[in-house]
């Protein structure tokens, strides 16, 4: 492979940095940091605090890579990996791209028929999913939820019925929200982990319904948060709005609040909350409508 100016064409590669303990630093992460030719890192400081943790100086150019910066600097890193440079690409934690910056250097870098390699590192989102307790033979990784509350809401409904477990990064102030929001869509009964600090001196897993996790979360939660949640039951059957009003009309009227009763149908039916509420609605909104 050669670059535009026939010199050899350098290399891209994305370095997995530990989430916590340095310790947990992968043996070749050392050599690719002194050896690299150029380094792109998320936060310049943390690098220099990598690289004194591991003992070791890098000899390259190191430039910031980071979400504000990263459409601009892309064109200059592809520049040199196709004058034959080795860019070492490092985020704060985990693998680069990973809701982490990478994606557009390693699709400008492809584009260019630039060699992509990796140094298999610490993932936040592999470490909770074995820590959970939930089945892992099937997942999906949703990244960061909207911080507006409705936008929120729209997403955790376009997966409201995946049947893989799903992960989610979340910033400790907003994780009540979060996990208020899942209660509702997902069923305050569904099962969930929350991983925080992972690695490091505070580790902790906290496990249970979906409805118990908010309400601890509530009294205040700090540090790297990564949230596993059980996939979608399988449905058993499918019931239409009819049903599901007929369902919850049975339960009111042998004495539960309507609340309760489509909380109990949206679990009996696998199906989320909200769903039964809508019914419900358009069902009364009708019988008003009609002569």
């Amino acid at each position: 492979m050669t670059g535009t100016d026939g010199t050899a064409a350098g290399i891209l590669v994305l370095a997995g940095t530990p989430i916590g303990d340095i310790a947990d630093a992968p043996p070749r992460l050392a050599a690719e940091l002194a050896g690299a030719d150029l380094i792109a890192a998320e936060d310049t400081r943390r690098l220099r605090r990598l690289t004194q943790g591991l003992d070791v100086q890098p000899t390259g150019r190191v430039v910031s890579y980071f979400e504000g910066n990263e459409s601009a600097r892309t064109p200059e890193l592809v520049e040199a990996l196709v004058g034959g440079a080795r860019v070492l690409l490092v985020t704060d934690a985990g693998m680069p791209s990973v809701s982490d910056p990478g994606y557009r250097l390693v699709a400008a870098a492809v584009e260019k028929d630039i060699k992509v390699t990796a140094v298999p590192g610490p993932s936040a989102v592999l470490t909770a999913l074995a820590l959970s307790g939930l089945p892992v033979d099937r997942f999906c990784f949703e990244g960061f939820l909207p911080r507006k509350a409705g936008e929120r809401l729209s997403r955790l409904r376009e997966v409201g019925d995946e049947r893989r477990t799903l992960v989610f990064f979340e910033a400790p102030h907003r994780l009540d929200d979060t996990l208020a929001a899942m209660a509702e869509v997902f069923g305050a009964e569904r099962r969930a982990a929350v991983c925080r600090e992972l690695t490091k001196t505070y580790e902790e897993v906290k496990r249970g319904p979906l409805g118990e996790l908010a309400v601890w979360a509530a009294e205040g939660v700090r540090g790297e948060i990564t949230v596993v949640v059980e996939g979608a039951p399988e449905k058993t059957e499918v019931l239409d709005a009819g049903e599901l009003v007929r369902r919850v009309r049975v339960r009111e009227e042998a004495g539960e609040r309507r609340k309760e009763a489509i909380a109990a149908v949206a679990a009996d039916a696998g199906v989320p909350k909200r769903e039964v509420f809508d019914a419900v609605v358009a069902a009364k909104n009708a019988e008003r409508a009609a002569p």
